[in-house]
């Protein structure tokens, strides 16, 4: 098993390994400078982030984990809560010997950056939504379908081979009739495919019920985003997102004092693969043009004495 490297190479995104609380991480890595922790939504992996990590490496350390019961990381019967992502994340960070970071968290992974934010705000520099979960209870019927129980059992079909162009098909004709989610079917598809056994199915439906469950998302981050007032945000949202809708990214942006918004034109819950260059910019622009969050332990507690 690879332990972790303080030298890292620019063009170097294999996968490293190191084991956590007796359970193996999968990461990539690679890079220099001020360190950008790229967080995966739900059912996907560390590999989302590769159209964006080579050139965002070229300014930063760009540090994209395989959540745990994502990718290569081990799939545990486990707590997959947000809470306990968060956690994960402040130890993978230690790990590495890396003190703070700035955190990219893309859908369930810009849950999981907010949820650090707010659990250790001295270790986040910035923070940077993208299509992220938590601000309100809409979201797409296909994830809340696949929320119900024994919903692991039916989705077993969906890696076979002869299944797949079926769901490919069936969402070409969803986008032929205007449903927005019908613009991610590549990343429907191949997500659905990622989830090869039981193990990886048990993983995404026990982390799906933690954040949605039938009526929609059950977790939210705007009943204490006037706490991480004081960290830098950035929220970026898709204008055609069918996962969450784009009215979440403008509710975010509101909530989050002094925050940025971009909207990608014509985008779908995939924003930095729809516009990888755009993206890089956005990202790279904003931590260029803020300075990281200093925690004052005082006025955290103030904010909290006082509520929203």
């Amino acid at each position: 098993m690879q332990e972790p490297s303080a030298v890292v190479d620019l063009a170097d995104s294999r996968l490293r390994y190191v084991t956590v609380h007796g359970y193996r991480r999968a990461y990539r890595m690679a890079g220099t400078g001020p360190v950008l922790l790229l967080l995966h939504g739900i059912g996907d992996s560390s590999e989302s982030w590769l159209p964006v990590m080579h050139a965002l490496a070229r300014h930063h350390t760009v540090i994209a984990p395989d959540l745990l019961g994502h990718g290569a990381s081990d799939k545990p019967r486990a707590d997959y809560a947000v809470a306990a992502y968060a956690n994960g994340m402040r130890d993978l960070l230690d790990v590495l010997g890396i003190e703070s970071a700035t955190l990219v968290g893309h859908s369930l992974g810009g849950g999981v950056a907010a949820q650090f934010a707010y659990q250790f705000p001295e270790r986040c520099e910035r923070l940077v939504l993208v299509a992220s979960g938590g601000a309100g209870r809409d979201v797409s019927p296909l994830l809340r379908l696949a929320s119900v129980p024994l919903a692991d059992v039916f989705l077993t079909p969906f890696h076979w081979p002869v299944t797949q162009p079926l769901v490919r098909a069936a969402l070409a004709v969803l986008g032929r009739v205007g449903d927005d989610l019908a613009r991610d079917r590549a990343h429907v598809s191949r997500i659905l495919a990622g989830l090869p056994d039981a193990d990886a199915r048990a993983a995404f439906t026990r982390t799906l019920r933690s954040v949605v469950d039938w009526p929609g998302q059950v977790v939210s981050l705007l009943d204490r985003c006037y706490l991480v007032g004081a960290i830098p945000a950035l929220v970026v949202w898709g204008e055609r997102d069918g996962v969450i809708p784009p009215e979440h990214g403008q509710r975010a942006h509101e909530a989050l004092a002094g925050s940025r918004l971009e909207v990608f034109p014509g985008a779908g819950h995939f924003p930095h693969h729809e516009d990888p260059e755009r993206f890089v910019t956005v990202v790279r622009e904003f931590v260029a043009t803020t300075e990281p969050a200093a925690h004052d332990r005082d006025a955290w507690r103030e904010r909290l004495r006082r509520g929203a």
